[in-house]
């Protein structure tokens, strides 16, 4: 979905300006005309436009992770619409863990699952790490503590995982550095003597 960037936006705007026009239009499009004429009576003309309908998306199945976007836009001279079909990739991401699944793969279904952020997290507060490179349970675990890079992005943990194995950076201790100044101190008299 982060993809289709483009297409929510014209979405927004084309649903904006179907707004924006329906107000401003609104009391123009519902009036008429009467013109008299003293020979034949009276004469009544319609002016309203006929209307842009946007295009219907048939989603019979709740199965098939894909929702559908509508929109149309009128004014006196033209009427645009449009439709678009976005896919909801969670829902495809669940649908091919269900078939691992039932075809009897159940580690690969819960390591299906763990790709998502959410799933994750929800994993490793239950007690039980997602499944990496074939390993389960406590073996899993290690994996994780080692690999924090391979956690996926927007867990809450990675960062925490990410700082346990970054090498610590030690400042010199009290002792260290009377140490190093003593020594730099004999080697500059050393060498101002000499």
């Amino acid at each position: 979905m982060k993809q289709d960037w483009f297409m929510w936006v014209c979405s927004i705007v084309l649903i904006s300006l179907v707004i924006g026009l329906g107000f401003s239009k609104k009391a123009e499009a519902n009036t008429t005309n009467t013109v008299s004429s003293t020979v034949t009576g009276t004469t009544t003309v319609d002016k309203s436009p006929s209307t842009a309908s946007a295009p219907t998306i048939i989603n019979n199945n709740n199965d098939i992770c894909k929702i559908g976007i509508g929109a149309s836009v009128q004014n006196n001279v033209l009427g645009l619409a449009s439709g678009y079909v976005v896919t909801d990739e969670f829902c495809e991401t669940l649908r091919a863990s269900r078939a691992m699944y039932q075809y009897g793969m159940k580690v690969a279904a819960v390591a299906l699952l763990c790709q998502d952020s959410r799933v994750w997290d929800s994993m490793l507060d239950a007690g039980t790490p997602c499944p990496a490179e074939g390993a389960i349970g406590a073996e899993a675990a290690n994996y994780w503590k080692e690999n924090p890079d391979k956690i996926p992005v927007g867990s809450k943990f990675r960062d925490d995982y990410i700082a346990q194995t970054k090498p610590q950076t030690q400042e010199f201790s009290d002792a260290d550095s009377a140490l190093f100044f003593k020594t730099l101190f004999i080697l500059t008299t050393g060498l101002l003597v000499f």
